[in-house]
C-alpha cells in the first residue's frame, strides 16, 4: 500500500472521532475519511483505475479533492493535481506531458479535455452532506481494496507539476520514500501532535501533495480554502488559533493590511513561517510586532526538493533573516557548483545551488532527459537558483541561471537588486528584467507595483535609495509602474511575461 493510503488507516485507528478535514461549513472525522476513502476506492477500481495507473485531478479545492486523492493512493495509483486556474491551453500541455489513464474533472472543464482522454465527470456540490460526498462513485459499505497493509516504499505515488516561470512545467514524481522522508521531516517521526492547520497553498502545489501524509501522521484538522483569500484566511487563523502561519510574503502582507485584522486575537501565533521569495525588511519587523512577537523564519525550497530545503531560525538576528534563506535543515546537504562544470566552489563564491536530501525526488515523470540534467548520479538535485553559503554558512539567494544579464561587461543578478528595492516604503512589490541596450548590451527595467499609502516612486528617487547598497552598473535604468507583477497559474513571477513587459519601457534620454 503506499505511504500516504498506511498513514490514513493508522491515524484513523488513533485519531478517530478527531476533525480531519474542514471545508465550506462541512467537516470530517479521521474516521470518516478512512471509510470514505475505501469506499471511493472501491468505486474508481470499478471505473478500471489499477495499480500504477496515473490519475489527475481536475477538480476545485475541497474535500472532494481530497477524498479522491486518498482513494487513488489506497489504490496504488499514482495522483497529479491540474491547477484549476490553468487555461485550457497550459491544461492541455500539462495532460500531454502527464499522459494519465483517467482525468477526474467538474463538468465544465470536462469539455476542455483533449479527445481522446478518458474523463470521469463529478461536479462538487458544497452543499452536500460530508457523508454523500462522491455518493455518484463510491460504493457505499465497500472494504478497502484487496492488496498488502504494509507501505511500499518504493511504489510512485505522486507527480507534481513545476510552475512552469520559464517553461513548459515538468512533472516531479515522488515515491513511497520520498513521502516518508518528507513526513519524517514534518512530523520528526511523531504521532498526533498536530492542531489547526490552514492549507495555504492549491492543493495542486507541492505544499500539500507531498505534505498530506505528515499533516495525517499529525492528526491535524485541515482547514481548505477554495481559495486563498485574505478575509477568510483571516477568519480560520483567528478562530481557529492557528500557532503557525506558512505562506509567502505577499499573504502575509495581505493578512496584516487587511481592515479586519485589528478585530482578531493574535495572541495564538507563535510562528510565521514564508517562502517562495524575499521578505522585505520593513515586512518582517511588521510581522513580528503585529503577531505579537510571534517568530519569523524564511523558508528555501523547490518542487522538486519535496518542499525541504534551508530554513533561519525563529529566534535569528535580522543579519540572517533579513539577509539569507538560513542553514539547511537537519538531513539536508547544501552545496555550491560551478554552473557549466559542476565542480564545488567555496565560502562566498556564487554558483548553482545544489541540494541532497531524502525527500528530493525520483525523477521527472517520463524525461529521462531532464532527469539526468537535474539529479547526478549521488542524488544531488541541481536546482536552477544561483547564490552563496558565506563564511557564517549561511545560505542567500542571488537569483536564477538564465536570469542573470549582463551590463557593460558586469554582471547583475534580478534578485539582488529586488531584494534592495524592497525595502523602499514606495514599492509593494518589484521585479527586474533586462532590455537589451546599443551602448551597454543591457540594461535593467525595474517593473514595480506602488504601494497604495505612497504616491508611485519614480525611477530617480529608487536609483538614489539603491545606490546606498548596490554598484553603480546594478542600478535600474528605466522604470515601469504596473498594477500587478505577471504571475503563473501557480502564483509565481512569470519571467517570460515580465520580459515582454520589460521590453517595453522607454529609458529615460
Amino acid at each position: 500500500m503506499s505511504v500516504l493510503g498506511r498513514t490514513l488507516r493508522e491515524a484513523a485507528e488513533r485519531f478517530g472521532e478527531r476533525a480531519a478535514l474542514v471545508h465550506a461549513g462541512r467537516q470530517l472525522t479521521y474516521a470518516e475519511t478512512d471509510r470514505l476513502t475505501d469506499e471511493l476506492a472501491a468505486g474508481l477500481a470499478g471505473h478500471g483505475v489499477k495499480r500504477g495507473d496515473l490519475v489527475a485531478l481536475a477538480l476545485p479545492g475541497g474535500i472532494d479533492y481530497v477524498l479522491a486523492f486518498c482513494a487513488l493512493a489506497r489504490l496504488d495509483a499514482v495522483t497529479t493535481g491540474l491547477n484549476p486556474r490553468y487555461t485550457t491551453a497550459e491544461r492541455a500541455k500539462v495532460i500531454a506531458r502527464a499522459a494519465p489513464t483517467l482525468v477526474i474533472s467538474t463538468g465544465d472543464v470536462a469539455a476542455e479535455i483533449p479527445d481522446g482522454v478518458p474523463v470521469l465527470t463529478h461536479d462538487a456540490d458544497p452543499a452536500t452532506p460530508p457523508l454523500d460526498i462522491w455518493s455518484d462513485v463510491r460504493i457505499a459499505g465497500a472494504g478497502a481494496p484487496a492488496g498488502s497493509d504494509s507501505a511500499d516504499l518504493d511504489l510512485d505515488e505522486t507527480v507534481v507539476f513545476t510552475s512552469g516561470t520559464t517553461g513548459l512545467p515538468k512533472g516531479a514524481l515522488f515515491k513511497g520514500k520520498q513521502i516518508a522522508a518528507i513526513a519524517a521531516f514534518d512530523t520528526g517521526g511523531a504521532w498526533g501532535t498536530g492542531g489547526p492547520q490552514l492549507i495555504a497553498t492549491g492543493l495542486p502545489h507541492i505544499g500539500f501533495m507531498t505534505k498530506l501524509a505528515g499533516y495525517v501522521q499529525l492528526g491535524a484538522t485541515m482547514h481548505i480554502l477554495d481559495r486563498w483569500r485574505a478575509a477568510d484566511a483571516l477568519r480560520v487563523l483567528a478562530t481557529e488559533r492557528v500557532p503557525v502561519i506558512g505562506g509567502v510574503a505577499a499573504q502575509v502582507s495581505l493578512l496584516m493590511h487587511h481592515p479586519d485584522f485589528p478585530k482578531y486575537d493574535w495572541s495564538a501565533v507563535k510562528a510565521l513561517i514564508v517562502g517562495a521569495g524575499p521578505s522585505p525588511a520593513a515586512l518582517v519587523r511588521e510581522a513580528r510586532e503585529r503577531f505579537g512577537g510571534a517568530g519569523y523564519s524564511v523558508r528555501y525550497s523547490l518542487t522538486e526538493s519535496g518542499g525541504v530545503g534551508t530554513l533561519t531560525a525563529l529566534d535569528a538576528p535580522d543579519s540572517e533573516t533579513l539577509g539569507s534563506v538560513g542553514r539547511p535543515r537537519p538531513g539536508t546537504e547544501l552545496e555550491i557548483r560551478d554552473p557549466e562544470t559542476d565542480a564545488e566552489l567555496g565560502p562566498d563564491e556564487i554558483g548553482r545551488v545544489c541540494l541532497r536530501s531524502p525527500a528530493v525526488m525520483a525523477g521527472y515523470w517520463r524525461d529521462p532527459e531532464a532527469t539526468a540534467q537535474a539529479l547526478d548520479p549521488n542524488g544531488w538535485l541541481r536546482t536552477g537558483d544561483l547564490g552563496y553559503i558565506g563564511s557564517d554558512g549561511l545560505l542567500r539567494i542571488t537569483g536564477r541561471i538564465g536570469e542573470m544579464y549582463i551590463r557593460g561587461g558586469y554582471n547583475v543578478f534580478p534578485l539582488e537588486v529586488e531584494s534592495v528595492l524592497l525595502e523602499h516604503p514606495a514599492v509593494a512589490s518589484v521585479a527586474i528584467a533586462p532590455q537589451d541596450s546599443s551602448v551597454m548590451g543591457q540594461i535593467g527595467v525595474a517593473v514595480v507595483v506602488p504601494d497604495a499609502d505612497h504616491p508611485a516612486p519614480d525611477l530617480e528617487t529608487l536609483r538614489a535609495f539603491a545606490a546606498e547598497k548596490l554598484a553603480a552598473y546594478k542600478l535600474p535604468e528605466a522604470l515601469l509602474i504596473v498594477d500587478a507583477l505577471p504571475l503563473t497559474s501557480m502564483d509565481k513571477l512569470d519571467r517570460k511575461a515580465l520580459a515582454a513587459l520589460a521590453a517595453k519601457a522607454e529609458p529615460p534620454r
